[in-house]
C-alpha cells in the first residue's frame, strides 16, 4: 500500500540518489547521495537541480498510452492504437478511481513538488556556503517547478494537498487545499522565479530555466485566477523584452531545402535558442547532452501513423521515422479546422499524401490511397508533422534524441489574446491573433470573430502538437463542451464532471488520519 507520503518518500530517495557530475568519479570526495542536510555548496545544488529537470523531463514517461490521453477524447483526436491506459480517455464511462493515467499524474506532481521543496528548504537554511545571489537563484528555480506541478495537478483534480516542505515521516491526514489557496501558492512562486531567475539571454546554460518561462506560467495562473489584466501584464513583459520573436524566415540545418520557416521550428537541430529558434521559450533538451534521450518518449508513436502497415511502405526518415498511430486526429480537426494556404496546414506541418516508398514494391513511386484493405484508423491519416525525428542506429523507435518546445512565442500570443477577450478588448486580441496569421500567410481576422471558441480553435492550429490538449480544455472548462461539438466517439460518454480526474483510490485509502475527498462523479 502507497501513501501520497510513501510516494514522496521514494521520489526524495530516487532524486537525491544520483551521482554528482561535475567531478571526476576518481576524486576520493565523491558524493553519491544528496540530502537536504548534505545540500551545502554550488555543486550539490547543481546536481539537485539536475536531479529535478530529470524528474520533471519524466512527465509522460511509463505506459506507452499517457502521454497520447493529452489529445485523445478531446476536440481535436481520437483513439487509434489503443492501450488500456487510453481506453477511459475516449469511453468516459470507464474512467474510475482506479484509473492508471490519473494516479500516474499523481505520483510524477508529487515527485516534482518533493524534489523542489529540498532544493528550497536547503537553500534557505543558512547552512550552506552559498552567496545570497546564488540562494535566490536555486530557490527560483525550485520555486518554478513546484508551480508547474501544482499547476499540472490543480487543472486536472482540482483542489489537492498543498506540500511546502519535505517529506521526512510517515503522514496519512492529507487533506485537499482549496483551490484559491493553490493558485496562490502559484502566484507566489512563481512572482519570486520571474524576479530571480535570469533573461534567457543570461541562463548559465541553455537548457536551465529563465524569467520568461516564470512570466507565461504566470501569466497562465492569473487566467485560472480570473485576473487576466494580470496575465496580460505578463505576457506583455515577455513580448516587450526584445529577446523573442515569431519565426518568420527559414533558418536552421534545412533552410536550403523544401519546407518552410513554420515546419523549422520542429527540425531535430533547430528547435533550440542557439540554434535560431527566436520563438523558444523553454525547451526540454534531448539531444547532444549527458543523458539527454528519453527510453520511453512516445510523441512520435503518437504522432506518426502505423504507415509501415501498409504493403508498399516501409520506415522513413522523411516520414517521421516509426510511428504506430496511438490517436487519430478528429475529422474536425483534418477536414473543417485547418485553411487553405496557411502555412501551419502546408504539406510541410501537415502531411496528408503518401507515396509508395518500397522498391520492391510494384507501386513504388505512386500515390498511396486508402482502401479497405490498406487503412485502419492507425494507418494513414492526415497528421502534424511536428514529432517526425528519425536515427538510423534506432529505426524501430525505442528511443527519442528530439528536444521538446514546452513554451514559445507563439503560444504567448494566444494566452494574450485570451486575457485580453477576457477584459473585453476584442481589437486587441484580433491584433495578437494577426501577428501569428500574418506570419503564416493566413487571412486576418476581424474583432467581430473573436470568441473564446475562436481562440481555441487558433490554439488548434497554431499549438497542434505540442499543447496538451486535455489540459487547455480543462483550463478553459470547455472540455466537455468542445468535445460534444468537434468528437462523435466521445460526445456520447462524457458528462460533466469529466471535466475534473478522479482522486486515485488507492491515496485515499491509505490516508488513515483524514478525509481525501474524491471529485464528484466518481
Amino acid at each position: 500500500m502507497k501513501s501520497i507520503y510513501s510516494l514522496l518518500f521514494i521520489s526524495l530517495i530516487t532524486m537525491l540518489t544520483f551521482n554528482s557530475c561535475k567531478k571526476s568519479f576518481l576524486d576520493e570526495d565523491v558524493r553519491t547521495q544528496f540530502t537536504p542536510a548534505t545540500l551545502k555548496d554550488a555543486l550539490s545544488f547543481e546536481a539537485a537541480v539536475a536531479g529535478l529537470q530529470k524528474i520533471v523531463r519524466d512527465q509522460y514517461e511509463g505506459d506507452q498510452g499517457i502521454i497520447a490521453l493529452m489529445q485523445t477524447g478531446t476536440d481535436v483526436a481520437r483513439n487509434g492504437q489503443t492501450t488500456s491506459a487510453m481506453a477511459p480517455y475516449e469511453t468516459y464511462s470507464q474512467l474510475n478511481s482506479q484509473d492508471v493515467a490519473s494516479l500516474s499524474f499523481w505520483r510524477w506532481g508529487y515527485q516534482v513538488i518533493n524534489a523542489a521543496n529540498v532544493i528550497i528548504q536547503a537553500a534557505q537554511s543558512g547552512n550552506t556556503s552559498l552567496t545570497p545571489a546564488q540562494i535566490n537563484s536555486y530557490v527560483a528555480e525550485a520555486k518554478f517547478f513546484r508551480a508547474y506541478a501544482y499547476n499540472f495537478l490543480s487543472t486536472l483534480f482540482g483542489g489537492v494537498p498543498l506540500i511546502t516542505a519535505p517529506v521526512t515521516a510517515p503522514k496519512t491526514d492529507y487533506v485537499r487545499a482549496p483551490l484559491d489557496t493553490i493558485i496562490n501558492l502559484q502566484v507566489n512562486d512563481l512572482t519570486f522565479a520571474a524576479a530571480n531567475l535570469p533573461d534567457a539571454a543570461h541562463v548559465t546554460a541553455e537548457g536551465r530555466i529563465n524569467s520568461a518561462a516564470a512570466m507565461q506560467l504566470l501569466g497562465v495562473t492569473y487566467l485560472r485566477a480570473n485576473k487576466p489584466d494580470l496575465a496580460e501584464a505578463q505576457l506583455n513583459k515577455i513580448i516587450a523584452s526584445g529577446l523573442y520573436k515569431l519565426v518568420s524566415g527559414r533558418y536552421g540545418i534545412n533552410s536550403l531545402k523544401p519546407g518552410d520557416a513554420f515546419s523549422d521550428m520542429f527540425i531535430y537541430g533547430n528547435m533550440r535558442r542557439s540554434q535560431g529558434n527566436t520563438e523558444a521559450i523553454w525547451v526540454v533538451e534531448e539531444a547532444n547532452i549527458p543523458g539527454g534521450y528519453s527510453p520511453t518518449d512516445q510523441h512520435r508513436r503518437v504522432w506518426v501513423p502505423f504507415y509501415v502497415n501498409i504493403p508498399g511502405m516501409i520506415g522513413a526518415d522523411s516520414l517521421g521515422g516509426r510511428g504506430i498511430g496511438r490517436i487519430r486526429p478528429t475529422n474536425w480537426w483534418t477536414y473543417n479546422l485547418n485553411i487553405n494556404n496557411d502555412m501551419r496546414n502546408s504539406s510541410f506541418n501537415v502531411r496528408r499524401k503518401y507515396y509508395y516508398n518500397d522498391p520492391a514494391s510494384a507501386n513504388y513511386g505512386k500515390l498511396a490511397v486508402v482502401t479497405s484493405n490498406t487503412d485502419t484508423i492507425q494507418n494513414m491519416y492526415a497528421h502534424s508533422t511536428k514529432w517526425y525525428s528519425y536515427t538510423s542506429a534506432d529505426p524501430f523507435g525505442t528511443i527519442t534524441y528530439k528536444d521538446r518546445i514546452y513554451m514559445r512565442l507563439g503560444e504567448t500570443y494566444l494566452l494574450l489574446a485570451e486575457a485580453q477577450f477576457k477584459q473585453g478588448n476584442l481589437t486587441g486580441a484580433a491584433n495578437d491573433i494577426n501577428e501569428l496569421r500574418t506570419r503564416a500567410n493566413a487571412p486576418l481576422v476581424q474583432t467581430s470573430d473573436i470568441n473564446m471558441d475562436f481562440i481555441l480553435d487558433e490554439r488548434a492550429r497554431e499549438l497542434i502538437g505540442e499543447e496538451d490538449r486535455r489540459v487547455t480544455l480543462m483550463r478553459t472548462g470547455t472540455l466537455v463542451e468542445r468535445v460534444k461539438k468537434h468528437n462523435p466517439t466521445s460526445s456520447g460518454s462524457i458528462k460533466d464532471y469529466n471535466l475534473l480526474l478522479p482522486i486515485p483510490q488507492s491515496e485515499i485509502d491509505v490516508n488513515k488520519g483524514a478525509t481525501l475527498t474524491q471529485n464528484p462523479g466518481y
